[in-house]
């Protein structure tokens, strides 16, 4: 089924800064709690071409736990310039992994929480000085609650620190809210410079759903407001949770139209799309071209 397009044009080196890729030429392991049906290099191409992205960032799957070979093949196959790998490690990982790691496109490790973690909260502590000496980040995918719990450690980390989908903040109030703790959590985290947010899993916490997801704007416009140089954008292709039939399936580029209901600011799209992944995963700079709304 062909994808909506976006109602705006896309900058040159437009970003999608979560994806992953489930290839049946690596296993999952056995006891995965998700076992999703394929999603390859070649599928999220299509995708790519449709809706005119041309850097993607790869994010380790639960499924594989701290195997990433399926990840890393994906980012030599997208090609170094345009691709970037969040992995998976275990926590006795060595400096010369890392390393290693890194040469192979790796920018972060990440922690999921919300399912399957292949890594706990108590891992993020011990390895975030490894990270820092190869200039790598924390990625952390949990429900708000989880986030304002941590909140605390995550202030400590040397290196910065990238919530997933929204960080799972609540609807009602968005950042500003009082009536939540997690929201003043995250408020703090992003107020203190180190703290990152994906615009990413609209359709996770959303009780109004497809197309729109409306509920999810007001969270999405006070980030906007709060933190626009430390926001990037991810279809979250393929969608797990929906794979799972957890969700209904988004629409890849309807979830990239969002960007255009959150803001008219050409501009600021430029900046969630191009610049600030450019900061965040170390891609080469782009030459500025004028988008229109």
């Amino acid at each position: 089924m062909a994808s909506d397009q976006p109602p705006f044009a896309m900058p040159a080196g437009a970003c999608d800064c979560h994806i992953h890729i489930n290839d049946p030429r690596f296993p999952y392991l056995p006891d995965a709690e998700l076992k999703p049906p394929p999603a390859t290099v070649e599928d999220y191409r299509r995708i790519q071409a449709r809706l005119g992205l041309e850097r993607v960032v790869v994010v380790q799957p639960s499924s594989y736990g701290v195997d990433n070979r399926c990840t890393l093949d994906a980012v030599r196959r997208f090609g170094p310039a345009r691709a970037r790998a969040v992995v998976v490690v275990p926590p006795d990982a060595s400096p010369a992994l890392l390393r290693e790691l890194h040469d192979q496109g790796a920018r972060g490790v990440r922690f999921n929480l919300a399912r399957g973690a292949a890594l706990g909260s108590a891992s993020i502590e011990a390895l975030a000085p490894r990270l820092a000496d190869v200039g790598w980040h924390v990625q952390l995918h949990a429900q708000a609650d989880t986030i304002a719990a941590l909140a605390p450690m995550l202030r400590r980390l040397p290196v910065p620190v990238v919530l997933d989908h929204l960080a799972r903040l609540p609807h009602a109030g968005g950042v500003d809210s009082a009536a939540h703790a997690a929201l003043a959590a995250v408020r703090g985290l992003l107020d203190q410079g180190n703290t990152w947010i994906k615009l990413s899993g609209a359709y996770l916490d959303s009780r109004s759903g497809p197309p729109a997801y409306e509920d999810r704007a007001p969270v999405a416009r006070a980030l906007l407001a709060a933190a626009p140089e430390r926001l990037v954008w991810g279809t979250d292709w393929p969608h797990p949770a929906a794979s799972a039939g957890e969700r209904p399936m988004p629409d890849a580029g309807r979830l990239l139209g969002l960007l255009a209901d959150w803001t008219s600011d050409a501009a600021l799209r430029r900046r969630l799309l191009v610049d600030n992944p450019q900061s965040l995963y170390g891609f080469d700079p782009v030459p500025s071209r004028a988008s229109s709304a």
